[in-house]
């Protein structure tokens, strides 16, 4: 059967029943999972498709607890675990990841979605003292990818990071993460985070493509979620999101939950991207480079590996995997 063209209004649903196969009998872990967000619609719709596992993390038991209640009033057999997770702190990050890794009814990974993120107007730091979009969005997913290499390697897995067209906001800033020099901009310090999905996903394919990882990032699309509660209306109207009555605006194509579901799935499902790991998707396939900010194509691989070391300087620990 040749395989559908999906698009921007593709749905999860669709991706799913089309590539249900790699879904059963997977086991697959996903970050942010929060009501009304992406990353809750995205679990909903895998565990319909028999997966091994469906491993749900984030910072509330009490909301992961609902979330599970959630998918089992759907999806009653689906196996779940909750695992803890706050990405804005290292030492928690290691706790999850030590946790995780001490299940031996758990060998191996094959789909790791790296989907939660924060979007903060206002300037804070992390417990570690990281700006905290930076803290939530890149170094938190980083260091969590990293300790989870070898469950993902038994599995010959895939990672997903969920980016955005926010990336062309800004580059990683190296030299000035925290805003020490310049005044705080939210939209810079989330485009830098987000330039930074797009280049760890090309980092660990340069570093593990040949031991079988593969690795994406996603541009979801513009879904009005709950990321955003934080978000000025000044600023939304000013960004074309709202009108001046505050409506919701036409001018800006906006996808459903569902729409915006699809292109994780398709970057964490589809066996035709084997061959372009470290691709950057949007509406559910590899976006035309010209549409890549030049910071993010990275063609060089400098920035990528500029940006590697950062973060192991931030963690404090080097990660090689030779």
């Amino acid at each position: 059967m040749a395989e559908p063209q999906f698009n921007f209004s593709t749905t999860a649903e669709e991706v799913a029943s089309y590539h249900s196969s790699h879904i059963h009998n997977k086991t697959i872990l996903i970050t942010g999972v929060s009501p009304n967000g992406i990353g809750f619609h995205t679990v909903q719709v895998l565990a319909a498709h028999s997966p091994a596992l469906l491993i749900l993390a984030g910072r509330s038991e009490s909301t992961l607890s609902a979330v599970r209640a959630s998918i089992l009033e759907k999806s009653p057999t689906c196996p779940i675990k909750l695992l803890t997770l706050d990405l804005s702190s290292i030492s928690t990050v290691r706790a999850a990841a030590t946790t995780f890794n001490s299940w031996d009814d758990v060998p191996k990974l094959d789909i790791l979605i790296n989907n939660a993120a924060v979007m903060n107007y206002e300037f804070s730091l992390g417990p570690d003292g990281i700006e905290s979009q930076f803290a939530t969005n890149h170094i938190g997913p980083w260091l969590f990818t990293n300790l989870l290499v070898p469950k993902l390697l038994a599995a010959k897995g895939r990672v997903v990071f969920l980016s955005s067209i926010g990336h062309m906001y800004s580059p990683v800033r190296y030299e000035d993460y925290n805003f020490e020099t310049d005044p705080y901009n939210p939209d810079l310090a989330y485009g830098a985070s987000k330039t930074a999905a797009i280049l760890t996903a090309r980092t660990l394919t340069q570093k593990l493509s040949s031991r079988g990882l593969t690795a994406f990032s996603v541009h979801p699309g513009l879904i009005l979620t709950p990321l955003i509660k934080n978000t000025p209306a000044s600023a939304l109207r000013a960004k074309g999101f709202l009108d001046e009555h505050g409506n919701v605006s036409d001018k800006i194509p906006q996808k459903t939950l569902s729409q915006g579901s699809a292109t994780t799935l398709v970057a964490a499902l589809d066996p035709e991207l084997e061959g372009q790991s470290g691709a950057y998707l949007t509406d559910c396939g590899v976006e035309k480079e010209e549409l890549v900010a030049e910071w993010a194509k990275d063609v060089d691989g400098k920035g990528a590996e500029r940006l590697w070391g950062l973060s192991e300087k931030l963690v404090g620990e080097e990660f090689r995997f030779d």
